[in-house]
């Protein structure tokens, strides 16, 4: 039995809820494990955190919502997708890996922005698994994907009233130029923060992110790019 329901199916098969569909409910269980078991280093703020995504994914499993069945969409960057896995299954996130292994054909690929930069569309997208516009319903609460390709930078931005964490699942990537992470690490972004994202040269890099905020904000985060400092400060 397929996960999700297929469009040509009779009406009645689009009434799974979540634990009709295991291969969902395997996947937001990696979450849950690396929410709850991973480090905070130390950090209240990343620990405070932790606990928020915890306790509102498990509020949603709890739930068991229907499932909605999202057209699924690709763009170029998933050419790296199978590369980004491969790489996730010899390291530290192998469950989180083979679990989206498991659900690749089913997801939405997208920008999430109305105007993208020729170069980053072929470089990057997300797909969302939990929230508002995923397959699994939920409102304070949004779980998904980022892909990008070797060698992409993508620009400086941030999100208002919405609390982001990063988990990478495949490939280094740097945040501001401040460090490198690896499989595993874990980077909270608060409400407001500027940052951008630099990846390797040579392989792509996969993460896992987690928005935890209100309802009204996270079903339109309103995403935009931070325009370059240079033409911010032209006209002072």
């Amino acid at each position: 039995m397929p996960d999700l329901p297929n469009p040509e199916t009779p009406a009645e098969a689009s009434a799974l809820r979540l634990m009709d569909c295991p291969n969902w409910v395997y996947l937001l269980r990696e979450f849950d494990a690396l929410y709850r078991y991973g480090s905070a280093g130390g950090s209240p703020a990343i620990r405070s955190h932790r606990k928020r995504v915890r306790d509102r994914l498990s509020a949603v499993l709890a739930a068991n919502p229907a499932m909605v069945d999202r057209s699924r969409e690709t763009k170029p960057v998933v050419a790296h997708f199978a590369r980004a896995l491969d790489l996730g299954e010899r390291a530290a996130m192998q469950g989180m890996a083979r679990a989206l292994r498991e659900v690749k054909d089913d997801l939405t690929w997208e920008y999430g922005y109305e105007k993208v930069p020729k170069a980053l569309a072929q470089k990057y997208a997300y797909c969302e698994v939990l929230g508002p516009r995923g397959p699994v319903q939920g409102t304070t609460l949004t779980l998904g994907f980022v892909l990008f390709a070797p060698n992409t930078t993508y620009p400086q931005h941030s999100h208002h009233d919405i609390e982001e964490s990063y988990i990478s699942v495949s490939g280094a990537w740097s945040e501001n130029n401040a460090a490198v992470f690896a499989p595993g690490s874990l980077i909270l972004n608060t409400s407001g923060h500027e940052h951008r994202i630099t990846t390797g040269d040579r392989d792509p890099c996969l993460l896992a992110y987690a928005w935890a905020g209100p309802a009204e904000r996270l079903a339109t985060p309103d995403m935009k790019l931070t325009a370059p400092r240079r033409a911010r400060g032209a006209g002072a």
